[in-house]
């Protein structure tokens, strides 16, 4: 997964193959327990559950080997000039590996790759499904960590309900012609809308649906 000639990769775009590995490999370990309690440690210490994901993402950029060679910053400015001289005069190309104590690798550069996944793979229906399962993936890390696993259990099985009777919902309507579909959806819309996009406004009950359909076949003439 690294670049060639066991060289950080610092440039051009992650490939298809690198994406889907870090989309594995982040799955996999936001799912074991310790790092779930890495994670919730560091709410309950007031940090921002997304710093440790992104930190976690960094972690899989190294293993990658994905990231530009940096020098440490653990020496003064002079005495930094004076290595960067030896390692561009005499340090061959693997010096990020040869030398640890003076070469590092930056993973930001795995993440502006992350940034332009929309743009670079926009044709590739598979990847972004893919893409925006990880990017659901990490939401849902970050949201266990902040509730904690027996609020963020009850959540799951609130929205599993709700997906539920969405779907009869959606069932239901298929139903009617298209012109009603349609109608049943401006009104679906408007609901969510004045409830600033409550989950529990994403649904119409049969009945709902029934009288917003007979409303538009009937509709009530008011005298002027």
């Amino acid at each position: 997964m690294s670049g060639s000639d066991g060289e950080c990769q610092s440039s051009g775009m992650l490939s298809k193959n690198q994406l889907l590995h870090l989309f594995d490999r982040f799955a996999f370990l936001t799912s074991q327990p310790e790092v779930k309690k890495r994670i919730a440690d560091a709410v309950d210490d007031k940090q921002e559950a997304v710093a440790v994901t992104t930190a976690i993402q960094e972690e899989i950029f190294l293993e990658m080997g994905v990231g530009k060679s940096v020098l440490l910053d653990i020496v003064g400015e002079q005495i930094k000039s004076f290595i960067q001289v030896l390692i561009f005069r005499q340090l061959s190309p693997k010096a990020c590996v040869a030398q640890p104590d003076v070469c590092a690798s930056d993973p930001r550069f795995g993440l502006a790759c992350l940034g332009r996944v929309n743009m670079a793979y926009e044709n590739d229906q598979d990847l972004m499904i893919r893409f925006y399962g990880f990017v659901v993936k990490e939401e849902l890390a970050c949201e266990e960590a902040e509730l904690g696993p027996d609020n963020f259990a009850g959540k799951m099985e609130m929205q599993l309900k709700l997906q539920e009777q969405q779907l009869e919902m959606l069932k239901h309507m298929r139903k009617f012609h298209l012109d009603d579909q349609s109608t049943i959806l401006e009104n679906l819309h408007q609901q969510m809308e004045a409830a600033n996009f409550d989950d529990e406004s994403s649904v119409f009950s049969v009945e709902q649906i029934q009288d917003i359909v007979r409303r538009r076949v009937t509709p009530v003439f008011r005298l002027r």
